[in-house]
């Protein structure tokens, strides 16, 4: 995806101003809680996602553990937007505490040699930790990551002076930490969650990776690995964010025929 396109379609999506009408940032919402938490495995439809979150009517023949997730992820959407507007620096107690309210509801405890971990609190994992073919750090290097990680965001935020920069910084962001993996459960979710903090801090639109796009993504990440070099991921972040924004345009307009 070319970078200056993505510019283009943010800039026509602010000038359209669609984030003042509040029924479309509503949705918004719902479509990011949606799609974040169906790429963990959620099977609750967008239709069957707006009845749970506007009227708490659960779907019938769905799993209940699927409802909490969706919940779990609303409550933490609804965290960060609130914290963004009160500018609250990025550091571990921030990761942590978006990591709790992912987890509330569907947070399992875990027996340690180092003790109890329940998921459920937002606590670092103590022990090692794999995803399909992928093998995270060690446990023992988790939290200095972490904090390295925020010292990084820090330091670049009042440098990212141009969208590009700044949206580049909200993607490298999110790569690094779900890379780290630092939790039990729910790392995807907080790593797009803290990408969508970054972009709330500058005022962006916070940007989606969609379900259906979910082999790629995880494809994105994985060679980035593989190649060492977050520019794969990048590429495909700024393709889904450039994706959000023209679905977001085309339903604004839809809306006003």
């Amino acid at each position: 995806m070319d970078i200056n396109h993505t510019i283009l379609t943010l800039q026509k999506y602010q000038q359209l101003e669609l984030e003042k009408n509040i029924d479309f940032e509503k949705f918004n919402r719902y479509a990011i809680v949606h799609h974040s938490t169906t790429i963990e495995g959620s099977t609750l439809t967008e239709i069957e996602t707006q009845l749970l979150l506007d009227e708490d009517i659960t779907p019938k023949g769905k799993p209940l553990l699927h409802s909490l997730m969706m919940k779990g992820h609303h409550t933490a959407l609804l965290l960060i937007i609130e914290l963004a507007k009160k500018n609250v620096p990025v550091n571990p107690q921030l990761i942590q505490h978006i990591n709790a309210s992912v987890m509330k509801n569907t947070g399992n405890i875990y027996q340690t040699v180092f003790g109890e971990i329940d998921a459920g609190k937002g606590m670092w994992r103590k022990g090692n930790v794999r995803a399909g073919n992928s093998y995270f750090v060690s446990f023992d290097k988790v939290e200095i990551l972490v904090k390295n990680l925020c010292k990084t965001i820090t330091l670049n935020i009042p440098k990212a002076t141009t969208q590009a920069e700044q949206l580049t910084l909200s993607f490298q962001s999110h790569f690094v930490l779900v890379g780290i993996h630092p939790f039990y459960d729910g790392n995807g979710r907080t790593s797009r969650l803290l990408m969508n903090y970054i972009q709330l801090i500058f005022n962006l639109p916070m940007g989606i990776v969609f379900a259906e796009d979910k082999a790629d993504y995880f494809e994105a990440l994985e060679k980035s690995r593989k190649e060492e070099d977050v520019q794969f991921f990048i590429a495909f972040m700024f393709g889904q964010y450039d994706k959000f924004l023209q679905h977001e345009i085309e339903r604004f307009e839809a809306m006003k025929k």
